[in-house]
């Protein structure tokens, strides 16, 4: 599936460094051969400090013990930059040695901190933490950065700045409305951008949600949900394995598989009124027994207004009219979350402005 790689258009936006963990994966997916994954990994090196690492890649690569001299040049020139820099720290060290100084500074750099007005500064410090702890895989903390990203960052700037400049990133913010129940009330406006965007980027989770919600293809998305599968299998950003004694899973792949046929489930039911239990146990991609067990169970624990006739093997689903008062709720609800936001913008460029 390396058709759907998105690591050649994501990589020249990153730091080399943050690249590393997806050569990684892919070689571990074995999605191209290993001797095109070590040339990139040796090019991603030759502009860094990792010369040692370089020279053994090169050494398995060619399997030889040689290296090029500009390799061996330019670890004389690292080993002497490391020397001259560990000098320089020396004064550095010895305060970081006095835990009473430490402790003092620590407070004055929280004070300025807090007295920061420029909003830029702020936020470009909040996107390179982010950063350093997703290359040093501290997911939890990296979580906590996102979530105070989030409080920033006004969704629609950014979903125009993803149509705009990488439509390829829909990919993910796809997976992310299909396995997040939480979000969506926001699926309407992005059926729509799927739409504008289908002829610009082509890929199977974005065409399963074009199958279910624009063309109600539903053999086409029980196809796609399979490729999708795939794709998660081997993204990066998607496929991370959970290793549980000799088992490994990956538990996005199967929360967006179960979300998947729920929603080619519930998107067939509200379009019929009448529906044989036979073509129903298609849908969700099962076998009869499976399949039927499953619409039981969700037909008890959702809330679609449907009745089921054992003796005739067939799904009556009862009309089920929009609620005006709900509507308005649902409409007006999040009016407030959007008034503190465009509150906090305004006074950001105010203090910003004051401050220049």
């Amino acid at each position: 599936m390396a058709t759907y790689d998105l690591t050649p258009r994501i990589a020249p936006n990153l730091d080399r460094l943050l690249v590393f963990p997806l050569l990684e994966f892919l070689q571990e997916r074995e999605l191209y051969p290993d001797e095109e994954i070590l040339k990139s990994k040796i090019e991603l090196l030759s502009k860094t400090n990792m010369v040692d690492y370089a020279m053994d890649i090169h050494k398995s690569l060619y399997h030889t013990e040689d290296v090029p001299r500009d390799m061996v040049e330019r670890r004389a020139e690292v080993v002497a930059r490391l020397k001259a820099l560990e000098e320089a720290a020396v004064p550095l060290v010895s305060f970081l040695q006095n835990a009473n100084a430490v402790q003092q500074q620590m407070f004055n750099d929280r004070y300025q901190r807090a007295l920061c007005t420029n909003g830029e500064r702020s936020l470009s410090a909040l996107w390179g933490k982010l950063a350093a702890e997703i290359l040093m895989q501290n997911w939890d903390i990296a979580f906590e950065e996102l979530n105070r990203l989030k409080e920033i960052i006004d969704s629609k700037w950014y979903l125009n700045a993803i149509q705009t400049n990488a439509p390829h990133l829909l990919r993910y913010l796809a997976t992310a409305l299909i396995v997040n129940k939480r979000r969506r009330t926001q699926f309407k406006d992005f059926i729509k951008v799927i739409q504008q965007e289908h002829y610009a980027f082509q890929d199977p989770i974005i065409e399963f949600l074009t199958c279910v919600y624009v063309n109600y293809d539903f053999d086409g998305a029980q196809k796609k949900m399979r490729e999708c599968e795939e794709v998660i299998l081997n993204d990066p950003f998607l496929g991370k394995r959970v290793e549980e004694g000799s088992f490994s899973t990956v538990p996005l792949r199967d929360e967006f598989i179960e979300n998947a046929r729920l929603f080619i489930f519930e998107t067939y039911c509200r379009i019929h009124q009448r529906i044989d239990m036979g073509v129903l146990t298609e849908k969700p991609n099962l076998n009869y027994e499976e399949a039927e067990s499953w619409i039981v169970n969700h037909f008890t624990t959702s809330k679609l207004p449907a009745k089921i006739d054992s003796k005739s093997g067939t799904v009556f689903m009862e009309p089920n009219h929009p609620n005006v008062y709900q509507q308005i709720i649902d409409h007006t609800k999040a009016l407030s979350g959007r008034t503190y936001k465009l509150v906090n913008q305004l006074l950001e460029k105010s203090q910003t402005q004051a401050a220049r």
